[in-house]
């Protein structure tokens, strides 16, 4: 019996078994049950452990942060109550065991993640209050950390800056209305939402999305990270749908996914070929895998040498691949997709490891792509050198929710006098959040673009 009231205080007062832990850690619950109604969540919340700490990281607007300082916080439970029923004499014991050991060494461990992070979320909290920093002291002591608790919960004296779910509401109120002209010849995307579950409710990755994309346009693609830039991109080419029409020369890429999917050609970043295998003996495996099963194996050969010419990797046709260059090998992972010539080619960061001189030379292959009549999309973390080979820019950017949304869609020229920034390093700085290194614009240029575009 008395082991399952000390089990009952660890779920409930953190491992509070005395009087005064127990008053010191309900009294902490009932002023976040107050603090989470004044940020406009639900009080009870506060009584389930692990999810109060992730509710209350959203208070502070430490989201992300939240995962981690949650999950520690349940793992730290589920240990004692371990060491608990396991370990009765572990405090005890003159020589513990092995196991003993390293059950403590993990919940010192797990105690001091939870402690960092729990910095990250009073500091945030401080911020949404608008009070001093010295408040940070009662927090972050367990019999003190009631009394700030208290304080701002019943206080009308202490009110947060703004409320979860008020945030919420603004951005979607601020959605682009209507949606793009679906084109007969271009990419047409309407991307509504793109969601998922994650730690207790919907998380919306993705949000009103909308563009039209003409043919022979090369596209490049910012946002910083957590923007939504490869969720976006996986949703355009169909390997993750979203609540989305997206049109390629007027065919629904969704309803006729099979059909569609030799119009599409993504290139991910990390290379996925066999270093034992020649170029042309890659090419022809791709050629069997990317072109429609009634080609033959005389047109698959024929399509090879196309491609290799157009990458100028013939003369290097019965090189290994691990022997290539880490151009040539670029090329090579290119020109894999390309085999199918796709109407819509999507590559993620194919610069990445390349100098200066590299890079430029494959920009350039990709813009007599574009001339051909393609659409290509770029997400390139390093713009800048190769700007003059666009003709549009994507900015995505995340709002104030955690959410993707479209901060602009247009031509360079008008991107630099949108943002007021010549630079698309800068354009990314502007929208980033602070605690990224950003200027924390993200929202005000969302608005800015769904006024505009409305």
């Amino acid at each position: 019996m008395d082991k399952v009231i000390r089990l009952f205080c660890i779920i409930m007062f953190d491992g509070n078994s005395g009087v005064v832990g127990v008053i010191v850690h309900a009294l902490f619950l009932v002023g976040l049950w107050r603090l989470l109604e004044k940020s406009g969540l639900k009080g009870w919340w506060a009584l389930i452990p692990g999810a109060r700490d992730y509710q209350l990281c959203r208070c502070a607007g430490r989201e992300p942060e939240g995962r981690v300082y949650s999950v520690t916080g349940v793992a730290v439970i589920v240990l004692s109550a371990v060491m608990l029923f396991t370990q009765p004499d572990v405090e005890n014991a003159e020589t513990p065991s092995g196991i003993a050991i390293v059950l403590l060494l993990l919940m010192f461990t797990l105690a001091m993640v939870q402690f960092f992070y729990g910095i990250r979320v009073w500091r945030g909290l401080i911020e949404v209050y608008g009070v001093r920093r010295r408040w940070m002291w009662l927090w972050l002591i367990s019999y003190t950390c009631w009394i700030p608790a208290l304080l701002w919960g019943f206080s009308d004296k202490y009110r947060p800056e703004w409320q979860v779910e008020d945030i919420r509401a603004e951005m979607a109120r601020l959605a682009s209305s209507g949606s793009a002209t679906v084109m007969d010849e271009g990419l047409t995307v309407n991307l509504r939402e793109r969601s998922a579950t994650e730690f207790f409710q919907k998380k919306v990755l993705l949000r009103d999305i909308h563009m039209s994309i003409p043919q022979g346009h090369m596209v490049l693609l910012l946002g910083g990270s957590g923007a939504g830039k490869t969720t976006y991109l996986n949703a355009i080419n169909g390997y993750e749908k979203a609540d989305a029409d997206v049109m390629l020369n007027g065919t629904n890429m969704y309803r006729q996914y099979k059909k569609m999917q030799y119009e599409v050609g993504f290139v991910p970043q990390s290379e996925m070929m066999r270093g034992k295998d020649t170029v042309l003996n890659t090419l022809l495996d791709a050629a069997k895998l990317r072109l429609p099963v009634d080609v033959s194996a005389k047109q698959r050969r024929a399509r090879v040498d196309e491609v290799m010419d157009i990458f100028g990797l013939k003369p290097v046709k019965n090189n290994l691949v691990e022997k290539l260059s880490g151009g040539q090998k670029k090329r090579l992972s290119i020109s894999m997709e390309f085999i199918s010539n796709p109407s819509l080619f999507i590559l993620d960061e194919p610069d990445s490891g390349l100098d200066g001189v590299m890079a430029r030379e494959l920009f350039v292959q990709l813009r007599k792509i574009a001339d051909t009549g393609k659409i290509v999309i770029v997400i390139t973390h390093t713009p800048d050198r190769v700007i003059d080979l666009f003709d549009d820019v994507i900015v995505l950017a995340k709002d104030s929710a955690r959410t993707g949304r479209l901060a602009w869609y247009g031509s360079i020229e008008d991107a630099r006098k949108f943002f007021g920034r010549e630079k698309m390093e800068q354009i990314v700085k502007s929208v980033n959040r602070k605690e990224e290194g950003g200027d924390g614009l993200a929202d005000e240029f969302v608005m800015k673009y769904a006024k505009e575009v409305a």
